[in-house]
């Protein structure tokens, strides 16, 4: 329990319906649907549009979306992948003709085709009761009156600043009087308000056909870009269904590649190999463990991780105990594995949002432009900022997640569920690029190992082992991080924290519901 003398949140309770987001605005129109009737995929598309126009450093209509729906939060699970595709031009014979190893993360070679309006709306139609009309209006209205900048994301906007003063069409869209935005700044995006206008009434042919396509493509092949109409007019969200493991009593579920939620389960499975109560939960054993489980997962993820519809991914293999046998009787308490270095080529911004509505019906839902402020291209007359997720492919014939026409990059963005004998228990997520599966695995463990309720569980302190150092927040003691050294890891402080967290715990014999929301970020969970 909670101890009130010290500084910290309570857990959100209520009975009817919950929700948690990354913005308060997010947050309360959220709720506003539901008490309209709506289900938790409208309120979960409502607030991801207006967090596309108040939290525009992590998101947007020009970004992707990830999610897993559970009607009634029993049986069958739902994953929807809204993950954009590389232009039909984008060979990597042409990359390495020009001598490009790599795509540079500001070129228009990194933005694939935006899926999040495909997204939302195969979403809605499955399991919704409003259109975009309804919807977007909370967005459009913030997008043309305006909306005041919350701390965190003035926080990222002047991280930012630089980025965005180099950037297409940024520096006339993102910096109010030449400056980046701060803390109580009215901001007002009228061309995306006009954009939002055009997809409540036209839906996703609005967007990926016709003025606004056209307009999107003039930009990006003027900056050298390879996109058509025609990539544009082919985008299609993929409905799937969910991978999973076990930890503990919890069945733990995934969107499948080309979305990463793969290294969150190898993980856990890992991780199952060792009594973490041994430990406490803030302890050099429990961040070395997680470090090792991490390494492991990552190096699994960078050599056979890509998208299915072009390379095989045998995720049977890697998710089998076998695996995780193996690799588990490899770790060792007073030394690290000596394993590849592994530099993953993304590690963006991202929003996180849940949703369990008064029939229960649950929502775990994600949508990213990648990195903070995306490629920073601003489409010229539309006001979208294009994400830049493209520069997570590699330029490596043979690998996996190598680019090629029409294919998917390796994903970051993962939206989690954790159900108890089918029933929905958490669906949760944790943002920040590449700490997204060593987060949402901190959170699980948080809660099923040391007795965090969802709140405790997130405010944890937290580490990454990334590109072969440790990063940790300040909330990590000095006798931890000194220990940690000891045991071969090189360690440093990390600036921004380790991204930010959503939960939702439901209690069916009571009929409660539990909200849990990161104070990282800006947000809050609301219910009723």
């Amino acid at each position: 329990m909670r101890n009130f003398h010290f500084a910290g949140r309570s857990t959100v309770h209520s009975q009817n319906a919950m929700v948690a987001t990354s913005h308060p605005l997010a947050a309360l129109t959220a709720i506003e649907v539901l008490r309209l009737g709506g289900t938790a995929a409208d309120a979960a598309v409502a607030a991801s549009a207006l967090l596309a126009v108040i939290e525009p450093q992590s998101t947007g209509i020009g970004g992707d979306c990830f999610a897993l729906i559970q009607p009634r939060g029993e049986g069958k699970i739902v994953a929807y992948n809204g993950s954009g595709r590389a232009p039909k031009a984008a060979t990597p014979e042409w990359f390495l003709e020009r001598n490009i190893r790599a795509i540079p993360l500001t070129s228009a070679h990194s933005v694939t085709v935006p899926g999040s309006i495909d997204a939302w709306a195969t979403i809605l139609r499955d399991h919704g009761r409003f259109g975009f009309d309804t919807l977007f209006q909370p967005a459009i209205k913030a997008a043309e009156e305006g909306y005041v900048v919350a701390p965190r994301i003035a926080f990222d906007w002047k991280n930012g600043f630089e980025k965005l003063k180099k950037g297409i069409n940024t520096e006339r869209y993102l910096l109010p009087h030449g400056n980046a935005a701060v803390t109580g700044d009215v901001i007002k995006q009228p061309e995306l308000g006009q954009t939002l206008r055009a997809i409540a009434k036209g839906g996703p042919d609005a967007f990926y056909k016709g003025a606004i396509a056209e307009d999107m493509v003039e930009t990006l092949r003027a900056a050298g870009g390879l996109h058509t109409l025609e990539d544009f007019a082919a985008h299609t969200t993929e409905t799937t269904v969910p991978i999973g493991t076990m930890y503990k009593d919890l069945d733990v579920w995934q969107c499948p590649p080309n979305g990463p939620g793969i290294t969150m389960l190898v993980m856990l499975n890992i991780l199952s190999h060792f009594d973490l109560t041994k430990f406490a939960p803030v302890s050099v054993e429990r961040f070395h463990l997680e470090a090792e489980a991490a390494r492991v997962a990552y190096m699994m993820r960078e050599q056979h991780i890509g998208d299915p519809a072009h390379v095989k991914v045998d995720v049977a293999r890697i998710l089998a105990k076998e695996f995780a046998d193996e690799w588990a009787g490899k770790i060792r308490m007073d030394r690290m594995l000596d394993l590849p270095k592994v530099s993953p080529p993304m590690n963006p911004s991202t929003i996180y949002i849940t949703v369990v509505d008064k029939d229960r019906n649950v929502c775990s839902f994600i949508n990213s432009i990648a990195h903070s402020w995306g490629s920073a291209i601003v489409s010229n007359k539309t006001g979208v900022l294009f994400q830049n997720r493209g520069a997570g492919f590699r330029i490596e014939p043979g690998h996996p997640n190598c680019i090629a026409p029409g294919k998917r990059p390796l994903h970051t963005i993962i939206p989690a569920l954790a159900t108890r004998g089918g029933r929905a228990v958490m669906p949760y997520g944790v943002m920040g690029g590449q700490y997204q599966p060593v987060g949402q695995t901190r959170v699980l463990t948080n809660i099923l190992d040391y007795g965090c309720d969802v709140q405790e569980a997130i405010d944890m302190p937290r580490g990454l082992h990334y590109e072969g150092v440790y990063q940790l927040e300040d909330g990590v003691p000095a006798d931890i991080v000194a220990g940690l050294q000891k045991l071969g890891h090189q360690t440093t402080k990390i600036i921004p924290p380790l991204g930010g967290g959503q939960a939702i715990w439901i209690d069916w014999d009571k009929g409660t519901l539990t909200g849990g929301s990161d104070p990282r970020k800006d947000g809050c969970a609301l219910g009723y």
